[in-house]
């Protein structure tokens, strides 16, 4: 029994002792953190849908803080001195600052990237926008945690913020056009006025498939197989036609044909729809319809209207209903007009009057001029 209570006196006056004990201490809670998050955590996660690789990624974090708290309630129990003291503890907050910094950045990484891989996506969460988004998270965190750092260890940042706003100022201006084609493309991504695969017209005239959203710019292929690209600045303010927008993919031609006045208008709606009707490409649902539209100059206006699957084949099956229709006519007797003009000639002037050298008659008037 004395040697117990020598032992515990030794043990209640020897800061050394105290120190090293509230370090195994503070080691052996860290230990046990670190089970925790690998036995329960992890399993926890699984059954939540989520990756169990997060518990794994917060086992070194928090390990590294338990300690390194202990160490540091071992120093001050020390009681080195103040400086050292301080020094002490700005070290410790450097060293925790990395630490969390270094999670941050992969947990940064890995949830843009499981959210972005989900059937359906948050808006501005598309493949696309991952490395942007990823990108400028990560250049702040960075930013907070030197600026962690540098207050940690009583360092005046008001002259850096300063310089750093001005610097930024001045890169903004200069890299105007460029900020404008990011911004535009992260709003292109988030609202989706079109996608990649899409049918699109612009207000300039032209006419492509969507083969590349990037950051920057929109890269459609003509029909031409010429690549256009255009920056995204300039397509947040065009206006867009999508043929490929709606509920569904399908695009409606439009094939206008006239007949001469006297055609049987039953027998001319019959024959379009059973051209539209016997071409493989032309949609049975919506069905093809019909219109007489108007009475023309030379003839009744017709308008075959038809459906299609593909918008890019619009060109190729409104030819082949255009061949396929004058065939049908020329079968069924119908004939398509032609602009036609009645010139009606009067012989014979009045006595004495004659021509001039352009064939004029000379008492004529000239472009409402009489001569005089």
């Amino acid at each position: 029994m004395d040697e117990m209570e020598t032992l515990l006196r030794v043990l209640g006056t020897n800061a050394w002792i105290q120190a090293g004990l509230l370090a195994i201490l503070f080691l052996f809670l860290a230990k046990l953190a670190d089970r925790l998050l690998a036995r329960l955590i992890a399993p926890l996660l699984s059954r939540l849908d989520l990756d169990p690789r997060w518990a794994a990624m917060f086992q070194r974090p928090v390990f590294t803080t338990v300690a390194i708290i202990g160490l540091v309630l071992a120093t001050y129990r020390l009681d080195l001195g103040v400086e050292f003291e301080t020094l002490t503890l700005a070290l410790v907050k450097t060293i925790l600052i990395v630490v969390w910094l270094s999670l941050a950045l992969r947990l940064v990484r890995l949830v843009f990237t499981t959210l972005a891989g989900r059937p359906a996506p948050v808006a501005m969460l598309q493949p696309q926008t991952v490395p942007l988004l990823t990108n400028v998270t990560s250049v702040v965190l960075v930013l907070a945690a030197i600026y962690a750092v540098l207050v940690s260890w009583n360092i005046n940042v008001t002259g850096l913020v300063a310089s750093a706003g001005i610097a930024g100022l001045a890169l903004s201006f200069a890299a105007q056009d460029t900020l404008a084609n990011l911004v535009a493309g992260v709003a292109i991504l988030t609202d989706r006025p079109y996608r990649i695969g899409d049918y699109i017209v612009l207000d300039t005239g032209e006419r492509g498939q969507v083969t590349q959203i990037g950051l920057r710019s929109t890269r459609l292929l003509t029909r031409d197989d010429v690549e256009i690209s255009i920056p995204n600045g300039i397509m947040g303010r065009a206006k867009i036609v999508n043929e490929s927008g709606g509920p569904s993919e399908r695009y409606r031609i439009r094939v206008p044909i006239s007949v001469a006045y006297g055609s049987d208008i039953d027998r001319v709606m019959t024959v379009l729809l059973e051209v539209a009707n016997g071409h493989e490409q032309v949609c049975r649902s919506p069905e093809s319809r019909i219109r007489f539209r108007e009475f023309g100059d030379s003839g009744l206006n017709f308008e075959l209207l038809s459906w299609i699957s593909q918008p890019a084949q619009r060109g190729l099956v409104q030819h082949e209903l255009n061949c396929a229709i004058y065939r049908a006519f020329a079968a069924a007797g119908i004939s398509i007009p032609f602009p036609q003009r009645d010139l009606h000639l009067r012989s014979g002037w009045p006595d004495g009057a004659g021509l001039t050298a352009a064939g004029i008659p000379e008492n004529s008037s000239v472009g409402g001029a009489t001569p005089q």
